[in-house]
């Protein structure tokens, strides 16, 4: 062996050497520290009462530097408890969020005294664990409504105001509960399918108009959930359960207050959350897969390892959507787009199929670039997408959501013009600017962390309901034809409310 080789080799030895030296050090450092790790969240709270109740912890190492990639999945044991219950019915799931983050979700099946919640790491107490949530601790099926708006707003930490609520409402100088319930059966009542509710004493009343009106439940479902929770207003109102919004008048001419789960440019109805998003919400951790929750640890490869084409899959909702598959066809290296179902556009099944089989949403993060393109109306997925940690490339579009006044342009997303005819030029954008595009994904994943959760979903409907009613000039009534929508029983597990069953003396809710 030649002198030179055999100090090639030397250099080589010392080098892995040195490495594997660099790499002890590095996990030394990085070990977890159980007192510096941080947990936080509305979970730990007795009155924040949600479907499923959530909070988060962040891994800290010995330095006190937070952890930015997952230390394991197994990492935290979560145990709940009550000292005066044998048993717990509790589901609990910790999910790793693959940032050094984890999010804690647990649905209560029953009412608990004194909770305690316990985070462990290598059966080491986490922070401040354990976390005792003190007094009567209601889960989601128990009918007990904090009687004062104002101190629910308080333990829900809702924010202020919302901007789309502000601008929905300005459009009424006041509301007339005994002329829109005469008005407005007859001028849509015929032609569209509704919802007219009266809330009164706390209990939900309905009458319906049309023949589709299946999605009722949905709203059924969120008033029943919210009145177990809080006390609201006495308030009268309309809800449209198609998916286009209906009060095309100019807010000059006599306009009616519909709600809608979904807004135009060009109407002037009242906005909820979706039905879709709302039903996420009471549904987490029951029937539904896709919520604000669970996609959170379903985000993908990392962003290196995500593939960098643009991608699609839906149905044939919209005239741009068939454009889109075309375009995925001529440039099939930038855009992947099919179709998973046909309905609309039938005849052109041949030009613009075949179908492909339906992918999990959670596989949609394989990808970097995440299209929002409007079906019907609004896309619905738009919440989810922005979740993960994929950027979003959304079309210009003259429908919005509940939440798109606080969305910004290359802030949240990357805008895509209505007829998508800059989409290429955007996918190689970022393409071109890799960092400022994760940088963009991850905005959107902040907002919609910060804005979409289940709490401020309950925030948004019981402020829009609080500001409707302070506009009402005629008491709202239980008017003939309505019935009462009964609260669901729950005969194996009853919850004793502790909570005196009156109104606020101040009424702040009026």
């Amino acid at each position: 062996m030649s002198l030179r080789i055999f100090s090639c080799l030397l250099l080589l030895f010392c080098l892995d050497i040195f490495r594997h030296e660099v790499l002890i050090g590095a996990q030394a450092d990085s070990v977890l520290s159980a007192a510096q790790t941080l947990v936080w969240g509305p979970g730990l709270e007795t009155d924040v009462v949600l479907p499923a109740r959530f909070f988060f912890i962040q891994a800290v190492d010995g330095s006190g530097t937070n952890l930015t990639t997952s230390p394991g999945e197994k990492t935290f044991e979560v145990k709940i408890e009550s000292p005066a219950e044998q048993f717990t019915r509790i589901w609990i799931q910790v999910l790793d969020r693959h940032d050094g983050s984890f999010l804690v979700r647990y649905r209560m099946y029953a009412t608990y005294t004194d909770l305690h919640i316990n985070v462990l790491l290598k059966n080491k107490h986490v922070a401040q664990s354990p976390f005792i949530l003190k007094g009567q601790v209601y889960h989601e099926g128990c009918d007990c409504p904090q009687t004062s708006g104002s101190v629910w707003e308080a333990h829900m930490h809702c924010p202020q105001s919302f901007p789309q609520i502000e601008r929905d409402l300005a459009l009424y100088a006041v509301v007339d509960p005994d002329r829109n319930a005469d008005e407005i059966p007859k001028r849509f009542g015929q032609r569209q399918s509704l919802c007219h509710y009266t809330i009164k004493d706390n209990k939900v009343y309905v009458q319906t108009y049309g023949e589709h009106v299946g999605f009722r439940i949905f709203m059924d479902s969120i008033l029943l959930s919210i009145t177990r929770k809080v006390q609201l207003p006495d308030l009268e109102f309309f809800v449209n359960l198609g998916d286009w919004p209906l009060e095309k008048r100019k807010p000059s001419e006599r306009i009616h207050p519909i709600f809608s789960w979904c807004g135009s440019n060009n109407t002037r109805d009242i906005v909820m959350p979706t039905y879709d998003l709302t039903e996420s919400v009471l549904e987490t951790m029951g029937r539904v897969s896709l919520d604000m929750l669970s996609v959170q640890a379903n985000t993908g490869p990392p962003w290196p390892e995500k593939n960098s084409t643009a991608f699609w899959r839906g149905r044939d909702s919209r005239q741009e959507r068939l454009e889109l598959v075309k375009l995925s066809r001529a440039h099939p290296d930038s855009i992947n787009a099919a179709f998973t179902n046909f309905f609309f556009f039938k005849h052109d099944e041949s030009l613009y199929g075949p179908l492909v089989k339906h992918v999990s949403f959670f596989d949609f993060f394989k990808y970097k670039y995440q299209i929002n393109i409007d079906g019907t109306v609004a896309a619905y997925r738009l919440p989810y997408l922005l979740a993960g940690n994929s950027v979003v490339l959304k079309q210009d579009s003259g429908y919005y959501e509940h939440f798109y006044y606080g969305l910004r342009p290359w802030e949240h997303y990357i805008p895509v013009r209505a007829d998508m005819g800059d989409l290429l030029e955007k996918i190689q954008w970022a393409r071109d600017h890799d960092e400022e595009a994760k940088q963009i994904g991850l905005a959107g994943q902040q907002f919609a962390r910060t804005n979409l959760m289940g709490n401020s979903i309950f925030c948004y409907y019981y402020q829009l309901y609080q500001g409707y009613a302070k506009l009402q000039v005629t008491e709202p009534k239980v008017r003939e034809g309505m019935e009462l929508v009964e609260q669901p029983s729950d005969d194996l597990f009853p919850c004793s409310c502790h909570r005196t069953r009156v109104r606020d003396s101040a009424k702040d809710e009026l």
